[in-house]
């Protein structure tokens, strides 16, 4: 019953099967691969071929096989799969087919001269060969589940250094703001001073002045009371009233004062200069700023970026930024062009490396043990004769010179100099396992005027 139901061309069950002229019936599928293969639309049985490229489906067979299928599949619920073929137990495996089979489909011609494994050894091979493909797979999902891992950790302490960051500015600001409310109340008070003093000076003229006035009004007043008086009164009294005004002669007019405005000019002028540059005693300018996305995870910076020490390991993320060499730490800034310089403060540290590193290399020199040593990883290592020990080193680089200097700059004493062609872009690079802070200095600011000349 089964071989009835199989189509001719899979020999499977049909699916969705379709009937020709000839009346034989394949299924759809099979039917529309074969006409592709032979290129011309004949009948897989009797070679006869077909007029019709979409030939009708077989209802009647289509109906017959689920039917079938419907059964075998209720009979063999919850027990062993059967051959959909032969209801034979299915003990074989054909690896030409690669699919079960049953002795009955060994011995067919559809497995003529085929390769057969029982069922147990062909599942075992073929589990081992799927666990191998699998393996790449599960590899690559832990690597992905690693770097996802490293990405949550990189979220958080985004949220980290954005908090921290944002309090370092607020502290900054608010020393910013106190500093010029400070300057305001000085300034404000010292025009207040100012308004006092000469208001007072004002004052003090100004009763002085009224004085005299009076004293000067009651003299007229007497006097112009004679000058009204009878002709023998008046002269009586002449002799008096000469003598009153005589006695007091008149005084020179009085001046204007001098300096008796506020100097709104010496309060005004330049005043936002004047601030800034008393303002360069709280601020300074240090050449060379420590990134934190670079630094080993056993190294602490200061929260101005400008030293770092050896401390407490931290759980920072991965992220490409951050330097391959331990208890290391790069500037935030590489330079690719032009000289600079910058100061190191490495006290009594025991051990240290400064230096710069780039893509070819890495440049610097170590002091350990109380020795002195030139280190680059393009050149051989070689010890350096320093007499003292150095509380300071003066880094120089000049990029389009292709030098890179060390030197104390307490006593301008050279100590050593790498002569290579840069070309690409350097950072500053410090090296540390101690608990004493390096530190890089501050550089002096100095203010400069420049007259404009006008045209």
């Amino acid at each position: 019953m089964y071989e009835d139901l199989s189509c001719p061309v899979c020999q499977d069950i049909f699916k969705d099967p379709v009937v020709l002229t000839c009346s034989h019936s394949f299924c759809k599928d099979c039917l529309k691969k074969w006409w592709r293969e032979k290129q011309t639309r004949e009948c897989p049985c009797c070679m006869r071929r077909s007029s019709r490229s979409d030939p009708p489906r077989n209802l009647a067979l289509k109906n017959l096989c689920e039917a079938l299928q419907g059964r075998d599949q209720r009979s063999s619920a919850g027990s062993e799969p059967l051959c959909s073929l032969h209801s034979e137990k299915l003990k074989l495996f054909c690896l030409d087919h690669q699919r079960p089979v049953c002795v009955v489909c060994r011995d067919s011609k559809t497995h003529n001269n085929h390769k057969f494994r029982p069922i147990d050894e062909a599942a075992k091979d073929h589990k081992e060969e799927l666990r191998k493909s699998l393996k790449p797979l599960q590899e690559k999902l832990k690597v992905f589940e690693e770097i996802k891992g490293d990405f949550d950790q990189t979220a958080k302490h985004i949220k980290v250094q954005a908090r921290d960051t944002e309090r370092q500015i607020k502290e900054q600001f608010k020393k910013l703001h106190q500093f010029l409310q400070k300057e305001e109340e000085a300034k404000i008070s010292a025009l207040r001073d100012e308004e006092e003093q000469k208001s007072k000076m004002m004052k003090e003229k100004i009763e002085a002045l009224s004085t005299e006035i009076a004293a000067l009004s009651d003299k007229i007043r007497a006097t112009e009371e004679e000058l009204r008086a009878e002709d023998v009164s008046f002269l009586q009294n002449y002799k008096d009233a000469v003598e009153r005004v005589k006695q007091r002669p008149l005084l020179d007019d009085p001046e204007l004062v001098s300096g008796a405005l506020i100097n709104e000019a010496k309060h005004l002028g330049n005043l936002t200069f004047n601030i800034w540059n008393k303002m360069k005693k709280m601020v300074s300018y240090t050449p060379v700023i420590l990134d934190p996305n670079t630094t080993d995870p056993e190294l602490i910076l200061s929260e101005d970026l400008t030293s770092v020490r050896r401390g407490q390991k931290q759980k920072l993320p991965k992220n490409p930024e951050r330097t391959k060499f331990s208890c290391s730490v790069l500037g935030s800034e590489g330079f690719n062009s032009g000289t600079h310089s910058w100061d190191i403060e490495v006290g009594n540290n025991k051990d240290w490396e400064l230096g710069v590193l780039g893509e070819p290399g890495l440049w610097r020199i170590l002091f350990c043990d109380g020795k002195f040593t030139a280190f680059s990883t393009l050149d051989p290592e070689k010890d350096l004769l320093v007499k003292k020990k150095l509380q300071k080193i003066r880094v120089h680089l000049d990029f389009n010179g292709g030098k890179l200097s060390f030197s104390d700059p307490d006593t301008s004493t050279h100590i050593h100099t790498f002569t290579h062609t840069f070309t690409d872009t350097l950072f500053p690079y410090i090296y540390t396992e101690n608990h004493l802070p390096l530190k890089v200095l501050p550089l002096k600011v100095y203010v400069t005027g420049e007259k404009r000349s006008q045209k």
